[in-house]
């Protein structure tokens, strides 16, 4: 089998650049910049516009006060589709939406000071390309962004501390925490060991206006779009794919039959890169945390 082409992202900066612009337009209704209202007129005016590719969710959601729950429920009043495009918005969807967002924009005042601004930021990517290191540099270096802690069934390495690098459960504790709604998201990972983000940390820093960093895998990632449509998505590559392999065998935490199974589903997930908000490449670990948090601002 051939390593999948790591270095094709040349090729797919049209399509990030896409995302980013996106990502501008969502950072620009949140912060009072462009009404949502003007937004919708802009993608139904050109339909090659960033604007006209966004879902309707992904507009509401970036009004400010509008959490994914109350988004959903305007969606469903709407009778919009959760996966509808602004510039796929039928003739008598089109009139709701825009009626709605009118009523919904409110006079900008601009002697009013503005509040804390958090966000929600996904990192992901394959095994080994360092998102534990990259996490933990910006961890050390940026107090102001809360890492969140994930819990896993699996045992600790060396050198790992609970409670800090994870919460280390047996499988029971996870299954009453997944009975209890308490993960925002949980997965089965490598066909081995469960891994899940704890809901209330999160809850309770996007409240007071932090940013916060989940580093998770690509299913959790999935989920959390779903829960949290105006979360960005950061997909972490390596420089190649020798350098993956390199990185993987060097850490000397697996056996072979474990690296083999881990490979397998990096090139699984290396095709989905295009899912995600923005890619980083981890060459420098401390360049590719700086240009992580720089995603914050965006």
């Amino acid at each position: 089998m051939n390593p999948p082409e790591v270095d094709r992202l040349a090729g797919s900066r049209a399509a990030v650049a896409a995302r980013r612009a996106r990502a501008e337009v969502k950072r620009q209704v949140s912060s009072g910049e462009r009404s949502a209202s003007e937004v919708l007129s802009s993608a139904m005016r050109d339909g090659s516009q960033p604007e006209a590719t966004m879902r309707v969710s992904e507009l509401i959601g970036s009004i400010p006060w509008l959490g994914p729950t109350r988004t959903a429920k305007i969606m469903q009043d709407l009778r919009i589709s959760p996966s509808k495009r602004l510039g796929g918005l039928g003739v008598h969807q089109y009139q709701r939406l825009h009626e709605f967002l009118v009523r919904r924009q409110a006079p900008r005042r601009p002697m009013e000071p503005e509040g804390p601004r958090s966000r929600l930021v996904v990192l992901a990517g394959p095994t080994a390309v360092g998102k534990g290191t990259v996490a933990a540099h910006i961890r050390e270096h940026h107090p102001e962004v809360l890492l969140s802690v994930s819990a896993t069934t699996r045992p600790p390495r060396p050198g790992e501390i609970d409670g800090v690098n994870y919460y280390f459960l047996s499988d029971e504790q996870f299954d009453r925490m997944i009975e209890a709604g308490q993960f925002l998201e949980w997965a089965t990972v490598h066909n081995a060991y469960r891994y899940g983000t704890p809901r209330q940390p999160i809850d309770a820093a996007i409240t007071e206006g932090r940013s916060v960093l989940l580093e998770i895998d690509l299913q959790g990632a999935r989920q959390v779009r779903a829960a949290f449509p105006e979360a960005m998505l950061v997909f972490l590559l390596p420089p190649t794919w020798e350098e993956l392999v390199r990185r993987l065998v060097g850490r000397g935490t697996e056996d072979e039959d474990e690296r083999e199974r881990r490979l397998e589903t990096a090139r699984v997930e290396l095709a989905a890169q295009e899912e995600f908000d923005a890619v980083v490449v981890n060459t420098n670990v401390e360049e590719a945390a700086r240009e992580v948090v720089s995603l914050m601002s965006v």
